[in-house]
C-alpha cells in the first residue's frame, strides 16, 4: 500500500496530531482534551422537539401507551434503551419495540405498527430509523398513531416523511438523537443515559470530533462505574473489567456481541440485556449474547475467506455474493474486504427472490449516494456516506454489478493509501510517547489512534505466531506484531533495514509495561 506523510508543523508530537486535525487555537485544544456537552447545547436543540415534548406530556397525562420503536444494531438498540428507559422515568407507559431482520427488513416495519395498533398504542417513536419510511407514515395515519421519528440517516432528497414530527439530524448517532428528546423531557436525568450514548456513538462509526467527542467523553465515564447487572454481566464475559473501557473496547469487544443478536437471532434479547435490572436475567442474557457471536465470528470467518476470491485488486469498488452467507453478517463481511483492500465494499446475501445487500465505504467515498444512483434496480436502500444497507430483487444482481462497476471508473478517484500522522525516530520511541499519544483518547473516525512511521529500523529476533498467521520481532531492540503478515517471514531476515508504519501499544504483563509497535504496513 502507497504511504501519503502529513506535511510537518512541528516538532513536537503532540502539537503535530492537534495540527493533524485542525486543532490549532488555545480554545480548540481546550475543548478538544477536556470535552463539555455545555460547549454544544446548539446542537441539542433539534427542530421537532418541542412538538414531540408537549405530544409525550399530553400522554403520560392521558396514560397512553408509547412504542419506543429501534434497529437491530447497537445505535437502535442503545436508543430504544434512552427511549425506554428516560420516558419510563417521567411516568410514561413505554413497550420497546425492535424488528426482527428476516421477517421485516430494514427500518420502520408496517408489521411493526400493526404490532402498535394491536397493542393499543397511540404514539410510535423511532430510534436510528425512519427518516425515509414515507409509506410507514401515511400507514401509520391510517392506523390513528402518531408517528415520532428520530434520525439521523441521509434523507431522500431532503424530504421528510408525513409524521408527527420528525428530529433529524445528521451530526450525531441515532441514539443521541433520541437522547435530545428524551432531554428535553428529563432534564435534570438525561445524562444518566450518556452510557448508551457512548455505546451508540462509538459503535455507529461516528466523527469522534466535537459534539460526538463531548457524547463519549462523558458516556465513558459512566460506562466504567456502571450500576446497570446487564452491562456488568456484559463485560465480565468479554473479560473487560470497569475503569478499562475505552472506545477500542465499545467498538471491537462490546459492540460485536450486542450486535450478533441482531444479525442472527432477534436483536431485543441484546436491549433486554440493556435495560434489565435482574443479576440472575442480566447473566442469562449476556450468555446467550456471547454464545450468538461466537458463532456470528465462525460465519463471518468463512464468507470473508470467500469473499476474499472474488476481489479483483485492480479494481475501485469490489461487489461480492453468495448464497453460502447470512444477510446479518453481510455487513461485517464489506468491511473486512474494504478495511484490507482500502475500496469501498458491497456485500450481497443471495436469496431465493430477493437478496439483501450492505456496503462499505473506503477512500472518503459516499457511498448510499453511489447505491442511490443504482435505485433503479433496488427495491429499498438507506444509510450513511460510510456504510449502507439496500434490498434487491436476485434476478436484478448481475445488472447492479455492471452499473457499479460503470459508476466507479467515473465516481471514485482516490488512490488507496495509508495515512502516515507523523515520522518518529526510533531513538524517541518510548513509554511516556504512548501515554502523551493516550491523551487523545477517545479514538474514533476523523481522531484515529495515529499511524506513525518509523524509517530504517533494523530488525531482529523474527518468528511467527499465531500458527503461523502473524509476525512478532524487534525493530531496534523494540518489540513489534505484525498481524496477518506471518508470509514475510519467508522474506525477511535479521538485521535487514525497512520502513516501519505502526500504532503504538503499551503491552501489560505480569504487571510490567512495556513499549509495543503494532505494525498496519512494512517497506523493505
Amino acid at each position: 500500500m502507497n504511504w501519503k506523510l502529513l506535511p510537518k508543523k512541528s516538532d513536537d508530537l503532540v502539537e503535530q496530531l492537534l495540527f493533524n486535525r485542525g486543532i490549532k487555537s488555545d480554545l480548540e485544544k481546550e475543548k478538544f482534551f477536556h470535552p463539555k456537552l455545555t460547549d454544544f447545547r446548539k446542537e441539542f436543540k433539534i427542530p421537532g422537539i418541542s412538538k414531540a415534548s408537549e405530544r409525550i406530556k399530553k400522554a403520560i397525562k392521558n396514560g397512553e401507551l408509547i412504542i419506543a420503536y429501534g434497529d437491530y444494531d447497537v445505535d437502535g438498540i442503545s436508543g430504544a434503551a434512552v427511549l425506554y428507559q428516560g420516558l419510563t422515568e417521567t411516568g410514561a407507559k413505554v413497550l420497546p419495540y425492535i424488528p426482527h431482520r428476516e421477517k421485516e427488513g430494514y427500518g420502520l416495519s408496517k408489521l411493526g405498527l400493526e404490532f402498535a395498533r394491536d397493542s393499543g398504542a397511540t404514539i410510535v417513536i423511532t430510534t436510528d430509523t425512519g427518516i425515509v419510511a414515507f409509506e410507514q407514515a401515511g400507514f401509520a395515519k391510517e392506523l390513528g398513531i402518531d408517528l415520532i421519528i428520530t434520525d439521523h440517516h441521509q434523507t431522500l432528497n431532503n424530504q421528510f416523511p408525513d409524521a408527527f414530527s420528525v428530529i433529524h439530524s445528521l451530526n450525531i448517532c441515532g441514539a443521541a438523537v433520541a437522547w435530545c428528546l428524551v432531554s428535553d423531557l428529563l432534564p435534570e436525568k438525561a445524562n444518566e443515559l450518556l452510557d448508551y450514548v457512548a455505546l451508540a456513538t462509538v459503535s455507529d462509526m461516528m466523527p469522534l470530533i466535537g459534539v460526538n467527542r463531548a457524547l463519549v467523553f462523558e458516556g465513558l465515564k459512566r460506562l466504567n462505574h456502571t450500576s446497570r447487572v446487564g452491562l456488568k454481566a456484559l463485560f465480565a464475559d468479554a473479560g473487560l473489567s470497569l475503569g478499562s473501557i475505552s472506545s477500542y473496547e465499545i467498538g471491537h469487544i462490546i459492540a460485536p456481541r450486542l450486535n450478533a443478536m441482531g444479525r442472527l437471532e432477534h436483536a431485543i434479547d441484546s436491549l433486554r440485556l440493556l435495560c434489565t435490572k435482574d443479576p440472575l436475567k442480566a447473566r442469562k442474557l449476556s450468555q446467550l449474547v456471547s454464545e450468538t457471536n461466537e458463532q456470528r465470528k465462525a460465519m463471518t470467518m468463512d464468507a470473508v475467506e470467500e469473499a476474499k476470491l472474488m476481489v479483483n485488486v485492480s479494481k475501485k469498488l469490489h461487489v461480492v455474493s453468495s448464497k453460502n452467507w447470512s444477510s446479518g453478517i453481510v455487513g461485517l463481511v464489506a468491511g473486512r474486504v474494504c478495511d484490507e483492500t482500502g475500496c469501498s465494499t458491497v456485500a450481497i446475501a443471495e436469496g431465493a427472490e430477493y437478496s439483501k445487500g450492505s456496503a462499505r465505504a473506503g477512500n472518503g467515498d459516499n457511498i448510499v449516494e453511489l447505491l442511490r444512483k443504482c435505485e433503479d434496480l433496488l427495491e429499498a436502500v438507506g444509510g450513511h456516506t460510510g456504510a449502507a444497507g439496500f434490498t434487491i430483487k436476485t434476478s436484478n444482481i448481475e445488472l447492479f454489478k455492471k452499473k457499479l462497476s460503470t459508476l466507479a471508473k467515473t465516481t471514485i478517484t482516490k488512490a488507496s493509501f495509508l495515512e502516515i500522522e507523523a515520522e518518529v525516530k526510533s531513538k524517541d520511541l518510548k513509554l511516556a510517547l504512548v501515554k502523551k499519544i493516550d491523551s487523545f483518547e477517545p479514538f474514533g473516525i476523523s481522531n484515529p489512534k495515529p499511524t506513525l512511521a518509523t524509517f530504517n529500523i533494523r530488525l531482529s529476533d523474527l518468528r511467527t505466531v499465531g500458527a503461523g498467521k502473524h509476525l512478532k520481532g524487534k525493530a531496534d531492540g523494540i518489540e513489534f506484531i505484525a498481524f496477518s503478515r506471518g508470509n514475510m517471514i519467508n522474506i525477511l531476515e535479521g538485521g535487514q533495514l525497512v520502513n516501519l508504519a505502526y500504532t503504538l501499544e503499551i503491552d501489560r504483563w505480569d504487571n510490567r509495561e512495556k513499549l509495543q509497535l503494532k505494525v498496519n504496513d512494512l517497506q523493505l
